[in-house]
C-alpha cells in the first residue's frame, strides 16, 4: 500500500511540476512527507514507465507514457482502481473514499477523464468530492467510474 501511495504522489507531482531529475523528484517527495532513497525513486520511475519529454520551456521533464484517448494513463487507472474504497451519491456530488494518501491522485484521474458533466474535484487525504453539473448524468458518471474499477 505504501508503494501505491508513493507512486500515486509521483504521478501527481509530474503532472503538476516540471521535474527534470531523480534528485528533484526525491526532493518533492520528501517535501510531501514521503521519505525515499534514490534507488526507490529509480525503481518507481521504471515501474511507472516514466520517460523524459520536452517541456514548453524547452527542458526535459518526466512524464508518463501510455496515455489512452482520454489523456489518462493506464497506470493512473490502475492506481485509481487500487485506491477507491467506496463511492456514494449526495445530490450533485459524488463522494469517493480512498485508501489514505490516494485522494489527490484519484481526483487527478477523474480530472483527466475530461467528462464535461464533471465541473470539478476537491481532494483531501482519503476523500474526493466530484461536482456534477446535472443530477440526471450521475448514473452515466458512476458507470464510467465502475468500469475503471473493473
Amino acid at each position: 500500500m505504501k508503494k501505491y501511495v508513493r507512486q500515486s504522489k509521483i504521478i501527481d507531482l509530474i503532472n503538476h511540476n516540471e521535474i527534470e531529475t531523480q534528485e528533484e523528484l526525491a526532493k518533492f517527495l520528501r517535501e510531501s512527507g514521503i521519505e525515499v532513497t534514490q534507488a526507490t525513486v529509480s525503481r518507481d520511475i521504471k515501474e511507472l514507465r516514466l520517460v523524459k519529454v520536452m517541456s514548453k520551456a524547452g527542458k526535459y521533464k518526466y512524464a508518463a507514457i501510455g496515455q489512452n484517448q482520454d489523456g489518462i494513463t493506464e497506470r493512473l487507472v490502475n492506481i485509481f482502481k487500487n485506491s477507491i474504497v467506496s463511492i456514494k451519491v449526495a445530490g450533485h456530488i459524488l463522494v469517493l473514499k480512498t485508501i489514505p494518501g490516494a485522494a489527490q491522485i484519484s481526483a487527478s484521474a477523474i480530472d483527466n477523464l475530461n467528462v464535461k458533466e464533471i465541473i470539478g474535484t476537491i481532494a483531501g487525504d482519503d476523500t474526493v468530492f466530484v461536482a456534477i453539473t446535472d443530477v440526471d448524468k450521475i448514473d452515466d458518471i458512476l458507470d464510467t467510474f465502475y468500469k475503471m474499477l473493473e
